[in-house]
Parts: structure tokens; sequence; C-alpha cells
């Protein structure tokens, strides 16, 4: 039996960190020395960290730039880190994005672009269209931000509206070779929509963003419509000459993460199960569900059998319908309305937490919970159903003493819940 639940927790959460740690990934998916230049961009969360990485294990010349959010960095030598504002762009954002566009210009086809990608991109790197200005592309961002579209949605209307994302990176570095490295923090790890894609193009076209846009009812600024409907808004197609022979790797997941975190628990004699790696909707509702499969497992053995710890990963959104609301980040929400659910079911503890050390705008990964945190709130004064309704769970979870503070993990494979049920 488990003795200590929120350390069992925390160490299935390091191992699902762990596997997904850069220098290991990026060791399996070195490529071939390039007859010219190496030259190295990329933009994320984890941009820093595989970097400092690739770095390390490239034994020839390179150079080059990366995007990482404003906060502790990991150093480097030979590969320059600037740093912008995420979630909500910044000018810092916009002059590194035009950096990486200057680094890719003017290259052969004997030279070689390494691409180190990851989740958190897409606000990193702000590059408004001709016509466009950043506060359009940041009324952009905070619409999405606030429509409770899923991050599919969301990085196509990204990408056409960017003169850096939807694979025009790539295509600007024509005719040199691109190979792309990639922590994926999307659902279905699909590389076109990490970071919005600057290396990555699709199929996605601007009268898709535009149905985006009408199907969650966002208020875009009249200049961002007009450019959307304009012929100047379509990137250039995957089939396009301009990406020929490019390599992309996904080298992390949220997938291999939870398998790793699945195997440390039966390690300590716990069984483990995995519902998905690819769970979207409504954070609120999200952590309903999760209740309700722990509170039947706990109560009736059903659909597992107890002691099992039940994990899951993707990424649930948060849908703000007004101005006034609180702190807090998806998993924050997701677990107070988990928390709700299970109050005065014994036997289960639960962490929910983003896997990059950053549960929105605050300085916690999540939380933890189990069946006395709402109790513990509503002894200090804290209705934890009115600060669910306010999107308020950091203040929640802040006065109960459930906050999980790892700091910044140095990579991002999205969300990590685990439910443990004894």
């Amino acid at each position: 039996m488990i003795s200590e639940p929120r350390i069992f927790l925390s160490d299935l959460f390091a191992a699902a960190v762990k596997a997904a740690d850069p220098l290991g990934a990026i060791r399996a998916h070195l490529p071939e020395k390039p007859k010219g230049r190496t030259v190295v961009v990329g933009a994320g969360k984890a941009a820093s960290q595989m970097a400092a990485a690739f770095e390390s294990l490239w034994d020839a010349p390179l150079e080059g730039a990366v995007v990482a959010r404003h906060g502790p960095v990991a150093a480097c030598k030979r590969i320059r880190i600037l740093q912008s504002a995420h979630p909500v762009p910044d000018d810092a954002g916009l002059a590194g994005s035009t950096e990486l566009l200057r680094l890719v210009e003017g290259l052969t086809e004997q030279d070689l672009v390494i691409a180190l990608i990851s989740g958190g991109g897409s606000s990193l790197l702000p590059a408004p269209p001709v016509g466009l200005t950043l506060s359009d592309e940041i009324a952009v961002n905070r619409a999405l931000l606030a429509s409770g579209a899923p991050i599919s949605a969301m990085n196509v209307v990204r990408k056409h509206v960017s003169r850096i994302k939807g694979g025009r990176l790539a295509f600007a570095a024509a005719p040199a070779r691109v190979v792309s490295l990639i922590v994926s923090d999307v659902p279905g790890d699909n590389p076109a929509f990490v970071a919005s894609g600057p290396t990555i193009p699709d199929r996605s076209t601007p009268a898709d963003a535009l149905e985006i846009v009408d199907r969650y009812r966002m208020t875009l600024p009249e200049a961002v419509i007009r450019h959307l409907a304009s012929p100047e808004s379509a990137a250039a197609l995957p089939d396009h000459a301009a990406f020929a022979g490019h390599q992309t790797h996904i080298i992390a997941s949220a997938g291999v993460s939870l398998e790793a975190a699945a195997a440390k628990a039966r390690q300590q004699g716990i069984d483990a199960v995995i519902l998905s790696d690819a769970i979207e909707g409504e954070a609120a509702d999200i952590g309903r569900m999760h209740a309700a499969i722990a509170r039947e497992t706990a109560l009736r053995g059903r659909p597992f059998r107890k002691p099992v710890v039940i994990l899951s990963g993707g990424e649930t959104t948060v849908t703000i319908s007004g101005r006034d609301y609180g702190k807090g980040g998806r998993n924050s929400e997701f677990l107070l309305s988990f928390a709700l659910d299970i109050d005065g079911t014994d036997g289960i503890h639960a962490l929910a937490a983003d896997t990059d050390g950053i549960d929105g705008s605050e300085d916690n990964a999540g939380a933890f919970a189990d069946s006395g945190s709402t109790g513990r709130m509503r002894a200090r004064g804290i209705d934890p159903r009115s600060h669910l309704a306010w999107h308020d769970a950091w203040t929640a979870f802040h006065g109960s003493g459930d906050l999980f503070v790892p700091g910044p993990t140095g990579t991002n494979v999205n969300d990590f819940r685990a439910l443990l049920v004894t």
C-alpha cells in the first residue's frame, strides 16, 4: 500500500517528465552532418533545453538562435537564447521571429537547418503579415485563449495570421534541408499543430480558419478578417518543392511519458491504466468524467480493480465567458471540478499538472486533490464551487495548501493526470 500518496504521485510526474528529457530524445534523432552550414532555429517552452542538448551532441560547427519564454533558461555557448512572452505575445517575440527568419536567409542545398520545436511556440513567435500589427496578433491570441477551441483549431487560425507559422519558416529556408525535432504537446501528435508548425506545412486553408472563428464566435479585428479572406493568407502546401527532402521527428510525446509513469507505478506494486493521451474538452467537464471513473473504481471495483493508478493526458480548455475571472490554468480547473465530485469519497488521491511545470500564469504546475480538499477550502472560508465558476482554481488550492510547484521542467508534453485509487 502507498503510505504517502503525494510523494507517489510526484514520482510518477517526475518519471513522465524524465521520459521527455530533450537530451536523450535528440541523441536518438541526430541527422547526418551537411557539407555546408548547420543553422539551428526553434521556439517553445522547451527551446533552451533542446538547444543545450543539441549543442552538447553536435561535434561540428553550428550557429543559430531559439526563442524561449521569459524566465530561467538553459545556458548555451553557440546557440543564442532569445526570450519572449507566453501566453500573450510581446515585442520581444516579434524581434525573435524576425531573427529566425533572418537566420535562414540565403542558404543553399548544401546547408542544414535544425528546427527545435516545442509547445508554446505559437505565442512566442508573433509575426503579423503585412497590413497587420502585433496588436492584431495579440487580439487574435486572446480571443483564441478565451474561446474554448481545442489546440488544433486554435493553431489553424494562428498559422494563417503569420509570416512564420504554417511551414513558412521552412519555406524561407529553401533550398536548404530542414530537419524538425519536435517535442509534442498536442493530442494526436500532429507535428503541424505543435507551435502552429513553423517548419511543418499542412493543408488547412484561410477558409478553414474563418470557419473556426465563426464556429467559436470569436470577435477579431476587422483587419484580421480581411486578411483571412484574402489570397495572401494562404501558405504553401506540403507537396511544394520547397519542402522536398525535409524530415520531421516527434522526439517526445505525452504517450511516451504516460507509459513511463505507468512503468514507475508498477515498480511500486500499483497497477496502472492509461485512459488516453489525447483527451480534449472543457477542463471542468473532463474533471467530472475522471471523478466518475475514480468513484466507480473506489466504491464498486469497476471499471478497474483497486489499488490502481489511472493516467491520462491531452489538452483540456477553459472557456472564459466574461471579463470577471480569477487565477489558474486548465489543470487546476480540471482538478477543482474533480475535487468537488469526489468530496467525501475515501481512497482517492489525484495530481493534475502541466508537464512544463507551469499551469496558466502562476508558478504552480497544477495541484493535488483528495476526498478532503474541498472541506479544507471551506474551512478557510473558500467556496470551491464559486471559485470554479470564476475560473479561480489557483486561489482555491492555494487556500487549501494543495498546489503542486515543481518549477519549470525544461520540456512540455502537455497535461499529466494521475488518479490513485486504493
